[in-house]
């Protein structure tokens, strides 16, 4: 037998108890060496950019999946091996891990609470096996019968959407004393294609010159209605030099309608919205169901009762049935009943996993709550409480900011949580920008102590209180309950409001006839708990009133149709009300007094700027533009004849054709998630090698992309036009990303804050209305102060400024705070309190006014 001739693979390596992490070289990691120890919850701090995800994420959990995913198939394993190993020279001690990372992208409006925990599939099950089906029924509904998402459970009128859009002749002829020359038929399109229709009309014999209320009902019928499309042929009446075509008709019925459902512009389908009047579907109700389905009751309800509910509701109708002591044995058709054995396991199974979700202060959501409604604090409980029902021991849970998105009260929850998961015998690592998530750790670690090139090392690991001593940590300077961020301004530094905005009556989901006072020319901070009513009122009903008023539009009036255009200019781009282009429950104001104060408006959200790695920082911002001419004007390009394009990675001719550009590659994993890895062409650089050997102060185009903003700001800071920009990204805490960072790595915050940046970048004209949305999601404390300074400046040149936010540092800082509440959902809705930060916080009845009293007490004056 041949000896051994190294250490055996079965000898445990590494420190007892701890996950040792040996030449950590991910990212800008400089071989990092650290241990962490298992069965506690670890935080991972550091400022943004620093390199904490890099340890966790890349590191740590990539290799604890790279090691199980060995274990499966070969083909499986060719296919991970090409998404790349963590980039590391050991690693010992490590369990498998389980990451729960910040949601990412735009999840379709078919995507609901209900199917991310799962829970629609068992209350499914439920109806399916255990419902009360009508009187005469025999042969019972599988379970897919009770998903508007499959082809035998969608209701057949609106195809499991819920909602129907239908025409009138009202919504396509806003004003019959026009003729179809003049634009009666406003749904048409413009332009050439509008000409083409009113042209073959005139061929077929109709009066395009009458106004439209004289004309003859049929002929009116049939312009607007017919499903008809003849085609003619078409000589130009008023252009001597057009040649005759062939021209086919289309009604306006069926212009608008093939919009909606097959058209890729959002411009464009929000255009066709406008002509429409939408409302529930007739047929279903606006569950998406068949009517079979919905005639199946549980409880006294139907399945699309029991997914409106709250799960707070939800819970209580199903425990009757979950403690029933004396069952029947089911049968197998549909007189099976709801006092039968199954009844009462898959009641019982789907009432302790409400539980844990009412636990985390969810009970207000319902199961049909679609997903793209959510705040990124609410998905990622719902993903915690999942994880947590699942029973796992000895497993590493790695959670990507779990405090992003929560009020301080819905944190204290959550830490019961992940104490509740250690407790279960696993390990918990954090990364996390929440001082309290920090100081109630087991073990601290934190990175840095810059961001980008100026992080990458650990500078301490080790229990909390132990970080106030390392004077090289940003973090240490935040974590201790006596020292806070000089961000609070004192009373005496409140501006006072130079107008007020006046809504009255205002109605959105649980928002029910409140009257709202929004000052001007100074910075608002609406406050609340989750599902309090921050996000629809700022968001939706106040961005969409003012917007209509910057419009030109009737003031008063609250039209799901009003977003904000991909820079933050007001326009009718993606978003139209809901989710996937789907409009959002109308909502409404009574009145409204001060708009003729305000200019203009921005409304800065947290949805991605991009959907693939094809979009990026540099080319969102603009600033790619000013390298690209830079490239194109070196001597190097000149003598090969390279113009601007020829540095665009979506052009043919430089870019990587295996990835066309993208720098990644998709990777399908067949059973898990795709992924995207290295181009193995270009290995991430975008171009071809012709293209790279152009060079400008010794960097090509490709590792231009690759440096952060901070070293791109010295690098370029003889490009005016890019400076600026990165100037302005800088200065909004986002000096660590790098100009090529792919959108689908950026966190919702970060896409929020490119946007700010790129708003500050334009000249200030007018009044302006800026809105954010918890625009401090993911920053360090540190980096939220760089943030609010820009804020303030932006009030400071007149503007005014409203801010959903639950970082009590950012609300104790603002000039006057509007806070909902008192709880969410239902119990939600109403305006507990309104003034500034000091009378906010003596205000019993707010849910925030004690967190809000701490720090204020913590300010510095």
């Amino acid at each position: 037998m041949r000896e051994p001739t190294g250490p055996s693979l079965l000898e445990p390596r590494g420190r007892e108890g701890f996950i040792t992490v040996r030449g950590a070289r991910e990212n800008n990691l400089r071989d990092v060496d650290v241990d962490v120890p298992r069965d506690a919850i670890v935080v991972f701090t550091g400022v943004s950019g620093s390199g904490k995800s890099s340890l966790a994420f890349g590191t740590i959990y990539g290799e604890a999946q790279r090691r199980y995913l060995e274990s499966v198939a070969p083909y499986a394993r060719r296919l991970i091996q090409a998404g790349g190993n963590p980039d590391v020279d050991e690693i010992g001690g490590l369990p498998p891990a389980v990451a729960l990372q910040q949601r990412r992208g735009a999840p379709s409006s078919r995507s609901s609470v209900g199917t991310v925990t799962t829970l629609s599939n068992s209350l499914r099950m439920l109806f399916s096996r255990a419902g009360t089906y009508p009187e005469g029924v025999t042969q019972r509904l599988d379970s897919d019968s009770f998903s508007p998402n499959t082809a035998v459970g969608a209701c057949p009128r609106c195809h499991g959407v819920g909602v129907v859009h239908d025409v009138t002749e009202d919504s396509l002829v806003p004003d019959p004393s026009l003729s179809i020359r003049d634009g009666a038929v406003a749904a048409w399109p413009g332009a050439w294609q509008g000409k083409n229709l009113r042209d073959v009309l005139v061929h077929l014999g109709y009066d395009v010159d009458t106004p439209w209320r004289d004309l003859p009902a049929a002929d009116r019928e049939w312009i607007l209605f017919t499903d008809e499309q003849p085609v003619v042929q078409v000589t130009p009446q008023r252009d001597r030099n057009e040649k005759p075509y062939r021209g086919r008709f289309w009604s306006a019925k069926g212009h608008v309608l093939h919009t909606l459902a097959s058209s890729q512009s959002q411009m464009m389908r929000a255009r066709a919205l406008r002509f429409t009047r939408t409302g529930p579907c007739p047929v279903c109700g606006g569950s998406g169901l068949t009517p079979g389905a919905l005639a199946v009751t549980f409880a006294g309800q139907s399945i699309a009762a029991m997914n409106e509910a709250p799960m707070a509701a939800l819970a209580e109708a199903l425990r009757p049935a979950a403690t029933l002591s004396d069952p029947t044995p089911a049968l197998g058709d549909a007189t099976s009943g709801e006092s039968t054995d199954v009844a009462v396991t898959i009641a019982a199974d789907l009432l302790r996993r409400l539980e844990v979700l009412l636990e985390l202060g969810l009970g207000y959501l319902s199961l049909g709550r679609a997903t793209p409604t959510l705040s990124s604090g609410e998905m990622q409980r719902l993903r915690i409480a999942t994880q947590l029902r699942s029973g796992l021991f000895g497993v590493v849970y790695v959670l990507d900011e779990p405090s992003a998105g929560l009020h301080p009260a819905d944190a204290e929850p959550l830490l019961e949580v992940l104490a509740a998961l250690k407790a279960s015998g696993n390990s918990v690592l954090v990364v996390e920008h929440d001082m309290d998530v920090a100081r109630s750790a087991d073990w601290l670690v934190d990175v840095g102590p810059l961001a980008g090139d100026g992080g990458g090392e650990v500078l301490y690991s080790g229990p909390p209180d132990g970080l106030t001593g390392v004077t090289g940590s940003v973090t240490a300077g935040f974590l201790g309950d006596d020292r806070a961020p000089a961000r609070s301004s004192s009373p005496s530094q409140r501006r006072a409001p130079r107008g007020w905005l006046r809504l009255r009556g205002v109605s959105a989901n649980n928002l029910h006839g409140i009257d709202v006072d929004v000052p001007l020319g100074v910075l608002t901070a609406v406050t609340g708990v989750s599902g309090s009513g921050k996000t629809t009122l700022v968001s939706r009903v106040l961005g969409d009133v003012v917007a209509d008023h910057v419009r030109g539009g009737p003031a008063g009036t609250a039209e799901p149709a009003v977003t904000t255009g991909s820079a933050g200019e007001v326009g009718a781009g993606d978003g139209v009300g809901g989710a996937d282009g789907q409009p959002a429950p109308a909502a409404s104001v009574r009145s409204v007094e001060g708009l003729e104060r305000l200019e203009r408006m921005v409304r800065v959200d947290s949805r991605p700027i991009g959907r693939t790695p094809r979009s990026n920082l540099a080319t969102y911002t603009g600033l790619f533009d000013a390298v690209r001419k830079t490239f194109a004007a070196t001597d190097g390009a000149r003598e090969r004849g390279f113009d601007a394009s020829r540095f665009s990675f979506n052009v043919e001719g430089g870019r990587c054709e295996t990835c066309q550009g993208e720098g990644f590659v998709a990777v399908e994993l067949l059973f898990l998630p795709g992924s995207y890895a290295p181009c193995p062409t270009c290995h991430g650089s975008r171009y071809n090698p012709e293209t790279l050997e152009v060079t400008y102060r010794g960097k090509d185009v490709g590792e231009v992309l690759a440096l952060s903003v901070d070293a791109a700001l010295d690098f370029l800071a003889d490009v005016p036009a890019a400076a600026r920009r990165l100037a302005v990204l800088q200065q909004v805490g986002l000096g660590y990303l790098r100009l090529g960072q792919p959108a689908p790595e950026l966190s919702g915050g970060e896409a929020q804050r490119i946007k700010l940046a790129t708003e500050l970048q334009r000249a200030r004209r007018g009044h302006t209305l800026y809105l954010l949305d918890e625009p401090t999601t993911g920053l360090h404390p540190a980096d939220v102060e760089r943030l609010m300074a820009q804020l303030h400046a932006l009030v400071a040149d007149g503007a005014t400024v409203v801010v959903v936010e639950h970082d009590m540092g950012v609300v104790a800082g603002a000039d006057h705070v509007i806070d909902l509440g008192p709880s969410g959902g239902d119990a939600g809705g109403r305006v507990v309190a309104a003034g500034t930060p000091e009378d906010v916080a003596a205000t019993a009845a707010s849910v925030t006014a004690p967190y809000l009293t701490q720090q204020l007490g913590r300010a510095v004056p």
